[in-house]
C-alpha cells in the first residue's frame, strides 16, 4: 500500500562503474529489503548492477528503456532485459527516457555518474524529487556539492548525502513517509484491517 518507486542513476560505462558497482548492487539490494521498487533507466552499467541487487533479494525492478519496443531495446540500443520484472518501452531515446522516469519515480539516488547522470539529477531538482547522493561512488556523485554550491538554484535544494548504501536507502524512504504521513493516513482510516507497519 505503501510502496514507493525509488530510481537509482548512475553510470553506463567508465571507471565508476569498475570501482562502485558493489555499492550500486548494495543500494539495489537495500531498496528490495525495504519493500520498495527499484526503477533504472533499463541500461547497463550502475543501473543494471542496482537492478541485480534487487532482483536477487526478491524486489521490484522496473526499467524505463528508450526504445519504442522489446525489439529496439535489444537489437538497436544493446540493452538488458533479465533484471526487470517489466520495461517501460518509452519510445523517447534518451534524453526523453531520462525526464520520464525521473518523473514517474519518488526519489532519485544517485551514484557515480557522467552526463546522463546529470540530466536526471537536474531534472529531479526541477521536478521537487527527493534527491540522494552516494558520497565516494566517483564520478557526478562526489561532484554534486560542489555543483549546488556553485550554482544558483531557484528552488530550495534538499538533498541526502551519505557514504553508506543502507543508510542513505533508510533516510530516503524515511523522508517519502514525512512526505505521505496524510495519504497512509488515509489509507489506514479507510481500511482499518490493513497494517501500520506494512511497507
Amino acid at each position: 500500500m505503501s510502496r514507493y518507486q525509488i530510481c537509482v542513476s548512475g553510470a553506463h560505462a567508465g571507471e565508476t562503474v569498475e570501482a562502485s558497482h558493489l555499492l550500486a548492487y548494495a543500494v539495489g539490494a537495500a531498496i528490495a529489503k525495504s519493500g520498495h521498487t527499484l526503477t533504472t533507466g533499463a541500461t547497463i552499467g550502475l543501473p543494471q548492477y542496482a537492478a541485480r541487487g534487487a532482483k536477487d533479494n526478491n524486489g521490484l525492478s522496473i526499467g524505463f528503456s528508450p526504445a519504442s519496443s522489446y525489439r529496439e531495446h535489444v537489437k538497436a540500443y544493446r540493452l538488458p532485459v533479465q533484471e526487470f520484472d517489466y520495461i517501460n518501452f518509452t519510445n523517447m531515446d534518451y534524453v526523453g527516457r531520462d525526464v520520464y522516469l525521473v518523473r514517474c519515480s519518488d526519489a532519485v539516488i544517485n551514484i557515480g555518474g557522467s552526463i546522463g547522470s546529470l540530466h536526471e539529477f537536474s531534472t529531479a531538482i526541477e521536478s521537487h524529487k527527493f534527491c540522494a547522493v552516494l558520497l565516494g561512488s566517483g564520478g557526478l556523485a562526489d561532484f554534486i556539492p560542489t555543483i549546488l554550491e556553485r550554482l544558483r538554484v531557484d528552488q530550495k535544494v534538499d538533498v541526502i548525502y551519505d557514504t553508506d548504501p543502507d543508510r542513505l536507502v533508510k533516510q530516503v524512504i524515511d523522508r517519502l513517509d514525512q512526505k505521505y504521513a496524510d495519504i497512509k493516513d488515509e489509507i489506514f482510516t479507510a481500511n482499518p484491517r490493513v497494517s501500520k507497519h506494512a511497507g
